[in-house]
């Protein structure tokens, strides 16, 4: 890795090979299709809706609406539901490209859609701030862009495949990330298009 990317940034292209890909979305299909569809969230404060769709793997979703705000809910937020079993392929990459002790807890999965974006963000809602963050791209590329632990400032972008997997670890953990531009129609992956987008976190210590 380019010494230009933070102390901890773990990139591997194409970690997940087609037939790996298909079962994960299959997995994704199911979860949407069953007690955890996809849901329109919130900002809080201001009630705007995020571009992205989400639902949840795990013991635990991150959610957000403008009346509670950022956190971890055992349940869907519309259907009330647990949110499904995190499939043991999420569990494999996890344990093979991190050396934390202990499993990931949630799995937050974004489905970017044409015009889809995510703003620069350090992901803080977690008790356990030294956990490294996974994050699995499924379907369109997109241009993810890192920066310092600081908002604003110099950044570095790096075209995310399908497949390929990031890893947030050490001082990179607590930089500013986010993904300015999605490659829209350039993957036949997913079904209706776009890119999902699989952040595997630990929440609590």
């Amino acid at each position: 890795m380019s010494t230009s990317f933070p102390s901890g940034f773990i990139y591997k292209p194409e970690y997940f090979n087609l037939p790996a890909q298909t079962a994960l979305l299959d997995a994704v299909s199911a979860c949407a299709r069953g007690d955890a569809p996809f849901w329109q969230p919130t900002m809080p404060r201001t009630g705007q809706p995020l571009s992205v769709v989400m639902t949840n793997f795990g013991p635990l979703g991150w959610v957000t609406d403008k009346d509670k705000g950022y956190r971890y809910e055992e349940r869907h937020p519309k259907t009330g539901k647990l949110w499904p079993e995190m499939p043991q392929a999420l569990l494999d990459v996890w344990y093979d490209l991190t050396d934390y002790p202990a499993p990931p807890e949630a799995c937050l999965i974004n489905w970017y859609r044409e015009g889809s974006r995510m703003g620069m963000h350090v992901d803080l809602d977690e008790e356990d701030q030294n956990a490294p963050v996974v994050s699995i791209s499924l379907g369109d590329p997109a241009r993810y862009r890192i920066g310092g632990q600081t908002r604003g400032g110099k950044t570095h972008s790096l075209k995310l495949s399908s497949g390929d997997v990031v890893v947030l670890g050490g001082e990179a953990r607590k930089c500013y990330h986010g993904v300015d531009k999605l490659y829209y129609g350039q993957s036949s992956l997913v079904p209706k298009g776009g890119r999902i987008n699989l952040t595997l976190r630990r929440v609590n210590k």
